[in-house]
């Protein structure tokens, strides 16, 4: 017969750690929500940003432009930088961004082009120090909503690394946001820049909302206006100084908003796997209740059997 005592001393420790996953969850969604206001509260500076790159586009010959971030060269060696998180428990986020990082430096290996990683997250530095792969610098402790400071920290070292040459190419292994449940590990050049990424295009934003008691995102497309600048407008400065000094603005700017959408997926992968585990615990519940209920059923049949039986006795 069942042990009464284990199954209540288990009801109560998974209705315990249904409490926790569930508290995980609600925080995960109200960092979500900061995310969100976040890349809402940065797109009027990378707005204007871009517009004053249209106009400039529009005003010089980029390819007749000889700027440093611009020149494309026989590559050789690529950077990757890559952007995991510094904890668990949100499902397949870092497996996936490793998954993609590891499959991207194989397929250079085969093309006989160097590579060494810059790793963000605890997760990443783990996964390839294990493995001694070549890394060229790390940064793990960011904050949960990306800041234009670190951004701007680790673009410093990218621009090192080209700059210097120690590389020919960088690029960015990052997972895209696309819903609370889906994520999408994405790979993305950031240097050198082309003119072709610095056209104008729509780009999306995502609004966390509720419905039905249930979170749900929605994308909406948000188009910049870009304005070409008067034919008779007169530069202080030469315009190559200004797009040079424009263009690492650029790189900043392109590189918080992989951080911050990687922020978000890593968080809605947390929520909606803190999810599961209260929906599974509840299904536990129910079926540690059934079984209790069966084994308390059983002992009191048990027992009254016994009484009768031995009332039985004494009557005979």
């Amino acid at each position: 017969m069942p042990n009464l005592k284990a199954i209540r001393d288990r009801i109560k420790s998974v209705k315990n750690t249904q409490k926790i996953t569930e508290a995980m969850r609600l925080v995960a969604a109200a960092k979500v929500r900061r995310a969100q206001q976040q890349v809402t509260s940065t797109r009027p500076f990378a707005d204007r940003l871009a517009q004053v790159l249209y106009g400039l586009q529009n005003r010089l010959q980029f390819e007749d432009v000889d700027l440093p971030l611009l020149k494309q060269r026989d590559v050789k060696s690529v950077g990757i930088l890559v952007v995991s998180g510094d904890r668990g428990l949100c499902g397949g986020y870092n497996n996936n961004v490793i998954r993609r990082a590891e499959n991207r430096a194989k397929e250079l290996q085969k093309e006989g082009i160097d590579y060494k990683y810059v790793l963000i997250g605890r997760k990443a530095i783990q996964y390839f120090e294990r493995r001694e792969q070549p890394i060229d610098a790390k940064y793990t402790g960011l904050e949960q909503i990306p800041t234009a400071p670190e951004a701007s920290m680790i673009a410093d070292e990218l621009l090192s690394l080209f700059l210097s040459e120690e590389v020919d190419r960088v690029e960015l292994v990052y997972t895209k946001f696309v819903s609370l449940i889906s994520s999408r590990p994405v790979v993305q050049t950031l240097l050198p820049l082309t003119a072709q990424g610095l056209e104008a295009q729509d780009d999306e934003i995502f609004r966390l909302t509720t419905r039905g008691g249930n979170f749900e995102v929605q994308r909406e497309k948000v188009t910049t206006e870009n304005r070409a600048l008067s034919r008779d407008m007169i530069f202080e400065q030469d315009p190559v100084q200004i797009l040079d000094a424009l263009l690492p603005l650029y790189l900043n700017n392109q590189l918080l908003r992989a951080l911050q959408e990687s922020a978000a997926s890593e968080l809605a992968a947390r929520m909606t796997s803190m999810n599961n585990a209260s929906d599974n615990a509840t299904e536990l519940i129910g079926t540690l209740s059934l079984s209790y209920n069966k084994a308390r059923q059983a002992s009191i049949t048990q027992e009254l059997l016994e009484v009768v039986g031995g009332a039985s006795a004494l009557g005979g």
